[in-house]
């Protein structure tokens, strides 16, 4: 009997759909290896996840099932080739808005008037063993709320997909331990996307004696998310800066900038710029872009965190996931270097390590 990876997601926008399509578009194409950075991690496949249950605030999302749910509006998402969803019997339920419906992103959908459900309750009786944070950036209220529903009360296993620091907040950190429920976090470092890339170009200076004086990075994007970014990108601002210059030994001057451009869908640009020095101080500059199906390259990276974290809940590890986190995230509570942090996952899947 295969066993499953039992998840709940908070959120079902972009980042939702393409986890959820991208899973059927597994199940459909099993010889397709293309796009997994771990085809089996344990004997677990991306297939082995199954969603379980789903909360929203969108009124064309809550009460649907899960299969009509992702493509509701404003949902826009690369749709895989072939993918053709089936009912799963999941449906989305009410959660709480707290902080997650500001006026910037209230004018792409109504707000549900269904009642808004017990959390905690759906988690537990759905068998969820892992809950995923994918709500809007800077609602950190909503991800402190989902995340104490997990990590406090169903204690199960929790992914903070998003940037507000949940894993890194020693307080939380305690109350895993306490309560042995593993955590993911804070906010994914996306498959191929502008951090690995940033962070690949630093170490590489780095590695050849360039001193990195200033670099930039601007994204855009015309999915909600950088629509949200506009108005509150801080956290997010903070988690991009702090995964590269966190890999320099000497202080580095980076921006980061974000803006949404309606015509790209979720299609995301990111355009670098490195100033630096070599020899005899000699100036260097670097520019570069890459393009990007925004949502997709987030989801490669969930389906790995899902199937590390089933280990540990395998194994009774609680805490802080420390390879997990400085592989797959953006802000995790220890920056290394992409090529360790890689050595340290693998050494977590052959059990050489505990975390």
């Amino acid at each position: 009997m295969v066993k499953k990876i039992k998840v709940a997601i908070a959120g079902i926008g972009n980042c939702a759909q393409a986890l959820v399509t991208g899973i059927q578009y597994y199940r459909d194409n099993p010889d397709d290896t293309r796009g997994l950075m771990h085809p089996v991690i344990a004997g677990y496949k991306v297939t082995d996840i199954e969603v379980v249950a789903a909360f929203d605030i969108n009124a064309d999302k809550v009460g649907k099932d899960l299969s009509e749910a992702i493509y509701a509006f404003p949902n826009r998402a690369y749709r895989y080739p072939g993918v053709d969803m089936k009912k799963t019997g999941v449906i989305v339920q009410r959660g709480p808005e707290h902080d997650g419906n500001p006026p910037h992103l209230a004018e792409y959908y109504k707000l549900s008037d269904k009642p808004i459900c017990d959390v905690v309750k759906v988690l537990r009786d759905s068998g969820a063993e892992i809950l995923m944070n994918f709500i809007p950036t800077e609602s950190h209220e909503a991800a402190r709320f989902y995340a104490d529903c997990a990590i406090k009360e169903a204690k199960i296993g929790f992914i903070n997909g998003m940037p507000t620091l949940i894993v890194c907040d020693p307080e939380y950190q305690k109350i895993a331990i306490e309560n042995n429920v593993p955590l993911i976090g804070d906010d994914v470092k996306s498959q191929f996307g502008g951090t690995i890339i940033h962070r690949a170009l630093a170490t590489t200076m780095l590695d050849r004696g360039i001193h990195m004086n200033r670099t930039y990075q601007i994204n855009f994007a015309g999915n909600t998310d950088f629509q949200n970014l506009l108005h509150r990108g801080e956290s997010k601002h903070k988690t991009k800066k702090e995964a590269v210059t966190g890999l320099m030994p000497y202080p580095v001057e980076m921006s980061t900038g974000f803006t949404y451009v309606e015509m790209m869908k979720d299609r995301k640009t990111s355009i670098f710029y490195i100033d630096g020095s070599n020899f005899g101080n000699a100036p260097l500059h670097l520019e570069a872009k890459l393009e990007v199906e925004d949502s997709a390259n987030f989801a490669g990276v969930i389906a790995d965190m899902a199937r590390l974290m089933k280990i540990a809940l395998e194994r009774k590890v609680g805490g802080v996931l420390s390879a997990a986190c400085s592989f797959l995230t953006k802000h995790p509570p220890v920056q290394i270097p992409d090529n360790e942090a890689l050595e340290h996952v693998n050494n977590f899947i052959s059990g050489k390590i505990e975390r």
